[in-house]
């Protein structure tokens, strides 16, 4: 009897002790395990270093040789514009004209005054984006030499790019880290905890965005990073 007592004593005391012993392992496994989960926001507003500046004019009639020569005329006019106020030759490209013929459209239920309708466009693409810009706002000369210069049509939009994202990369992911850091640090000190080493961490994509419509040619540059800290006591 005395030997079925002693047996099950020492089993209870085997169960109370691997108890223990379980739950500070379980206790220290979750406090290596404590992590907080920040992100850290860097922005950045820069101005357009590239620019892309379509040049579209139309010519309307109804005799093609006719119209060519103005086209032709007109082009010529164009590039010793452009050449004149610092475009260089490399920086000028001129596309092939784009021809409708209005009596073949099905549409038309009247005959057109006219054929044949003209699109000519000449593009510039530089890095002198502040005297495409000005250019831009100072077509008073064309005008003058009966070049009207039209705008609104969406396949010729004016587009400004930032080219140096890699230049400002390393300053930017530096302040979003910093952020991230910042965050955790309060979260930490919110739960008492300390804040620990990094368990992982991921670079979100660079977004280049116009600041707003009316001003595409300043570009804001985004980056989010995500970091992961481990908390301890």
């Amino acid at each position: 009897m005395k030997t079925y007592r002693l047996e099950a004593l020492t089993i209870a005391v085997a169960l109370v002790i691997m108890g223990i012993l379980l739950k500070n392992g379980l206790d220290g496994f979750s406090g290596r395990e404590r992590t907080v989960n920040v992100k850290g926001l860097s922005e950045m507003e820069v101005s357009a270093d590239k620019v892309t500046w379509p040049l579209v004019y139309k010519e309307i009639g109804n005799n093609l040789q006719d119209l060519y020569v103005r086209i032709n005329r007109n082009n010529g006019t164009l590039t010793e514009y452009l050449k004149s106020n610092g475009i260089s030759e490399e920086e000028i490209s001129v596309n092939a004209p784009e021809i409708i013929d209005m009596s073949a459209e099905r549409y038309n239920t009247t005959p057109p005054p006219y054929r044949y309708n003209v699109t000519s466009v000449i593009t510039v693409s530089s890095s002198k984006v502040d005297l495409v810009r000005k250019l831009i706002s100072d077509q008073g000369e064309l005008l003058r030499q009966g070049i009207a210069i039209i705008g609104g049509e969406y396949r010729y939009n004016t587009v400004y790019y930032f080219t140096g994202l890699n230049d400002i990369k390393p300053q930017m992911i530096q302040e979003a880290t910093r952020n991230a850091r910042a965050a955790a640090e309060k979260f930490a000190q919110d739960s008492d905890s300390k804040l620990g080493k990094i368990k992982n961490a991921s670079q979100g994509q660079f977004t280049i965005s116009d600041r707003d419509e009316n001003t595409p040619y300043i570009k804001n540059i985004r980056v989010v990073t995500t970091v992961n800290y481990y908390l301890k006591d």
